[in-house]
């Protein structure tokens, strides 16, 4: 099995050594490695009578590919461990394989080893290696007052694609798709990083949950505006209308859609628009100057409010 998962891959330049070996040996332009894990379980991350393997494939590189480009680096390799029942088609891991490869190969990556192991279900989980390529990593806590908060990438998509799904609501295949597999701004990192960010976070748990936890590392308040954000209430205001939803509870709570945010010290880059600004203040994150009421955003363990 292995054999055909590994078999006709163009392995990219950065990979020295590539599966078939104890390890893989990837070469970086510098000493330092980024290097984020990430994993997907089946029936909390995705649904096998939703989506197909060759969109989990992609799914699970997105969303790792993102943690690398929100430190300001380029992802070049991939590791990736796969557990599924011994009833598992072949096929379908031949298919998430190649679903993996589809979208690292989308910023020049690829897959360079794993491991498959049988379990009850399935579990996809995948460590992303990254190239900072001499710059400084971005942090989250390096946000100060008088920054400019910005987006690059689309807002609230996934959580109007599942509640697509879940509700059993017709149409809307885009916002549908969106939610089966994210789509990162890929290489905005880079460019945010160039740009001299000062610190960066992906949009994985929801907008404002991930912006407090920018906000605690440090240290400031972050004001969000939702004028900054007209762009995505009106491209997910049929489908909330159609559900009978709270548009902004998708744009400011919901996860899964992989953008980057980040605040730079003055100008932003093109790709990049401006959603709010960063202040003195107690360790907490406004919209429109107050306090969120809503949901802020997924958390893995318990529930509740995800701001500080």
């Amino acid at each position: 099995m292995i054999d055909r998962l590994v078999a006709g891959r163009h392995q990219p330049s950065a990979t020295e050594v590539g599966p078939g070996d104890d390890a893989a040996v990837v070469r970086c332009s510098e000493g330092r490695t980024v290097v984020s894990t990430d994993m997907l379980v089946e029936g909390r991350h995705f649904r096998l009578d939703w989506s197909d393997p060759h969109d989990i494939g992609r799914k699970a590189i997105a969303q790792n590919a993102a943690d690398i480009e929100a430190m300001g680096a380029r992802p070049i390799a991939f590791v990736v461990a796969f557990g599924a029942p011994a009833r598992t088609a072949a096929a379908d891991a031949a298919a998430v394989a190649d679903g993996m490869w589809a979208e690292a190969g989308r910023f020049g990556a690829g897959v360079v080893g794993g491991d498959l192991v049988e379990a009850d279900s399935w579990v996809v989980s995948v460590t992303a290696l990254g190239d900072l390529a001499g710059r400084a990593p971005v942090l989250r806590s390096g946000a100060r007052a008088g920054a400019v908060l910005a987006v690059a990438g689309e807002l609230g998509r996934s959580a109007a694609g599942f509640r697509l799904w879940t509700d059993g609501q017709d149409g809307f295949e885009a916002l549908r798709r969106r939610h089966l597999v994210p789509e990162p701004p890929y290489g905005q990192g880079v460019v945010a990083a160039d740009a001299g960010a000062l610190a960066m976070t992906d949009v994985s748990d929801g907008l404002l949950a991930d912006l407090g936890h920018l906000a605690t590392a440090s240290q400031v308040t972050i004001e969000v505006s939702t004028a900054g954000l007209a762009a995505d209430r009106e491209a997910l205001a049929p489908a909330a209308a159609a559900l009978g939803a709270d548009v902004w509870a998708w744009v400011l709570g919901g996860g899964e859609d992989h953008a980057l945010v980040a605040a730079f010290p003055g100008v932003v880059p093109p790709g990049w628009r401006v959603i709010g600004r960063v202040t003195e203040g107690p360790a907490t994150v406004l919209v429109d100057g107050a306090p969120w009421d809503g949901d802020a955003g997924w958390q893995s363990y318990g529930s509740g409010s995800a701001l500080p």
